[in-house]
Formats: structure tokens, C-alpha cells, sequence
């Protein structure tokens, strides 16, 4: 059985949830062990679509996230 297209992430949303919850230092270390570049686009995506009131920790640390994953490699995993 193959399947055609991926399953679209639920951790965006999830993160959202923690974050509309107010519970910001969950939210920060979730993105710190995000999945993928894309699922963290997708959060920074649904954060400016949810209207929240400015974050600057949080917006912060998401770029950093982005940058840091979007960097090439100084080593190759074992």
C-alpha cells in the first residue's frame, strides 16, 4: 500500500494550542525540538493567521529555529 501525497503536520497546531493556552516556555521548547523547517514556516504562518498579541520571545525564538535548521551542517550524524 504506498500512499500519494504526505500527511500534513499537526504539530503547528498543536504548538498553536500551547501558545493560545498561554503557556509560552512549553511553546518555546517545542519549537527548539521542531520536526522540520516546514513545520516551524507553518507555526510562524499560523501565529500572523491567529492574530495572538506580539510575542517578541516566542517570534524571536522561532527565527533563530528556522536559521539554525536552515544552516548547512558543520558534521554529518554517525
Amino acid at each position: 500500500m504506498t500512499r500519494s501525497a504526505a500527511r500534513p503536520s499537526d504539530w503547528p497546531i498543536k504548538v498553536l494550542a500551547i501558545l493560545k493556552a498561554g503557556n509560552t516556555d512549553a511553546a518555546i521548547a517545542q519549537m527548539k525540538v521542531a520536526p522540520s523547517v516546514k513545520d516551524l514556516r507553518q507555526l510562524k504562518a499560523a501565529l500572523a493567521a491567529a492574530k495572538l498579541p506580539r510575542m517578541a520571545a516566542v517570534e524571536q525564538v522561532l527565527d533563530e529555529q528556522i536559521a539554525l535548521l536552515e544552516a548547512p551542517r558543520l558534521h554529518r550524524s554517525p
